[in-house]
């Protein structure tokens, strides 16, 4: 089994650290690959972490996940999560397992975030845990609980 995981990411996560900190905090995404790089190493994984602002690269990605026989998938698709139905498809057409992660608990926020497209389709979801989401998801990964 391989030990790689793809770490994805969607629209405007390039700004975390600066974009409603009051949401989603204060950490960077180079700030959560550094803590990522470093819990992997910890647990025998290694990651490729990518950022998108398009939807069509994220689908990509994840065919790409399975060609390179990627153990797991770990993919905030922020914004695209509520109305992505190609980014669904896209993980019922792999078989590479794939954990939906987010920073914050989309069910407490507005209603048009209650619905989870990626969520259709994951073996898992963790949510509202901040930058800690991507580390228990990376763990689960860890210990086969995907």
């Amino acid at each position: 089994m391989s030990n790689l995981v793809y770490v994805l990411n969607g629209p405007n996560l390039n700004l975390l650290g600066t974009r409603e900190p009051e949401i989603y905090g204060t950490t960077t995404l180079d700030d959560i690959a550094g803590m990522l790089e470093d819990r992997a190493r910890e647990l025998g994984l290694e990651i490729e972490m990518r950022q998108t602002n398009h939807e069509g690269m994220l689908v990509d990605w994840l065919h790409e996940a399975q060609a390179e026989g990627a153990r797991a998938v770990l993919l905030n698709a922020a914004a695209y999560t509520h109305t992505s139905i190609a980014l669904l498809d896209a993980i019922k057409a792999i078989r590479t397992p794939v954990i939906e992660v987010h920073l914050s608990d989309p069910k407490t926020r507005e209603s048009f975030r209650h619905i989870s497209y990626v969520g259709m389709g994951a073996a898992m979801t963790v949510e509202g845990h901040g930058a800690d989401s991507y580390r228990i998801a990376l763990e689960a990964v860890a210990s086969g609980q995907v």
